[in-house]
């Protein structure tokens, strides 16, 4: 091969490397979607199963409760007068708004300590530690589900 083929290859070669070095870039912003955090979701799940098991639409008729949540109308009246709401016991077969209200109260409290959230959810007194026993199960069943396991 003649030198002056190399010279020629060897210029080829170098200019390469040079339009590359060059080029435009990529100035692309990758946004990756993240699911938002949610503290409470299985909280509101083990609750949800304890109260009404999963029925948006259920009423008791002795305490005057509505919802999934089983809201009765002195929390619903708390809940108005805190935040000058004017919520009827109708608006409670909403789930949005029953779960709005429980977070309103469970935020008080963080994420930290689901058993007071649940306990002053169920109201106050003996009866509520046997309410956190049922919430606490259903917490651990939920956990199996969601990581998959059969045991």
């Amino acid at each position: 091969m003649s030198a002056r083929l190399k010279k020629i290859i060897a210029i080829i070669f170098l200019f390469t490397f040079a339009f590359n070095v060059f080029a435009p870039g990529n100035n692309t912003l990758v946004i990756i979607d993240n699911p938002p955090v949610e503290p409470f979701r299985r909280l509101i799940q083990a609750i949800g199963i304890v109260e009404t098991k999963g029925d948006t639409l259920a009423y008791n008729p002795v305490e005057k409760a509505v919802g999934y949540f089983q809201i009765r109308p002195i929390r619903l009246n708390d809940y108005n007068k805190r935040t000058h709401s004017r919520l009827s016991p109708h608006d409670l077969f909403d789930y949005n708004i029953s779960e709005k209200i429980f977070l309103y109260y469970a935020s008080k409290i963080g994420p930290y300590d689901f058993q007071r959230i649940a306990r002053e959810w169920n109201g106050s007194g003996k009866k509520t530690y046997q309410y956190w026993k049922e919430v606490k199960k259903n917490l651990v069943m939920l956990n199996t589900k969601r990581s998959g396991s059969t045991s």
